[in-house]
């Protein structure tokens, strides 16, 4: 059972101890901690307290974390489209509705079942038994160019220029409605949802630096066609983005209108490029992934 502490600051005084871990420990489900505040998991100052105990500025919390349980992830013979390929590490174009990394729920059928099957033990361990060779993601129903890592020298060489921002990633999108500008740049912090735990959120108070860069590519009736270049890598970045300037992706259900036009089955969105710099040769490597045939058919529909 690993301990974890941290103080609370005077920026969080007054807020319910429940509300506080989830604000800081936001990879964490808020009923999950809300079961070990209950289970006497977590300690302020020493003490068990309550999910609705207010926490006071300098307050100590104690927070201990049961040992993870992981499930066996097997190696699953499912096509990839492979984009590039060598010894240090392989870029796939990813379909739409396929999980990158398993997770609750979806321990089968994920990018990494896949690269298992094709990659045999030629995956970085870096980050563990459920995400080997995973080094960044996106979304189940966005597509396009992923890199996995086949050793953790080229893992930990990719994970520092993600950190750096210096790998170029380039994004196709649809997004509702007429876009006033030909281009623009969305700088505003992205966290979690301050009432649904499932969405992210432009959070001013307690969210990271998001920074997103625009261009239009063509103009239709209600609707415009963008290049989106992320210069930072936040969960859902280019999504909450798009929504918050009243632009949401076409068929985004999450964070735009439930009730899509098109059938579309999730965002129009499509990690169209991806470079950076090869972790061997030191060379700039940069890839396309050609957009899928239901993104093509709607730019023609459109």
């Amino acid at each position: 059972m690993d301990e974890l502490r941290f103080q609370i600051t005077e920026d969080m005084e007054g807020e319910r101890l429940d509300k506080c871990m989830g604000m800081l420990l936001d990879s964490l489900s808020r009923s999950f901690l809300q079961k070990l505040i209950k289970d006497g998991q977590v300690l302020v100052n020493g003490e068990t307290a309550k999910g609705s105990y207010r926490v006071n500025a300098d307050d100590e919390v104690a927070f201990f974390l049961p040992a993870a349980v992981e499930p066996d992830i097997l190696p699953e013979n499912i096509p990839l489209d492979i984009l590039y390929e060598d010894s240090d590490l392989i870029v796939v174009n990813k379909p739409k509705g396929m999980v990158v990394h398993p997770a609750a729920g979806h321990y089968s059928g994920t990018l990494v079942n896949a690269l298992m099957y094709h990659c045999g033990k030629e995956l970085s361990g870096i980050n563990g038994v459920m995400r080997p060779g995973i080094v960044h993601r996106i979304d189940k129903n966005t597509t396009g160019s992923v890199i996995a890592c086949k050793n953790d020298r080229a893992h930990a060489s990719i994970a520092a220029q993600l950190k750096e921002h210096t790998v170029n990633r380039r994004y196709r999108a649809v997004c509702l409605g007429a876009l006033p500008d030909d281009q623009g740049v969305i700088d505003a912090p992205i966290g979690r949802h301050p009432t649904d735990r499932k969405k992210m959120a432009v959070n001013v108070r307690n969210g990271k630096r998001a920074v997103t860069h625009f261009r239009v590519l063509e103009r239709f009736v209600g609707y415009t066609y963008i290049e989106c270049v992320l210069e930072t890598g936040r969960t859902h970045q280019i999504r909450v983005h798009m929504a918050s300037i009243g632009h949401p992706i076409l068929g985004d259900d999450v964070y735009g209108p439930r009730k899509c036009p098109f059938s579309l089955q999730g965002q129009t969105l499509h990690a169209k490029t991806i470079g950076f710099q090869h972790p061997s040769t030191g060379q700039y490597l940069e890839i396309d992934a050609p957009l899928p045939e239901y993104f093509q058919r709607l730019l023609t529909l459109l």
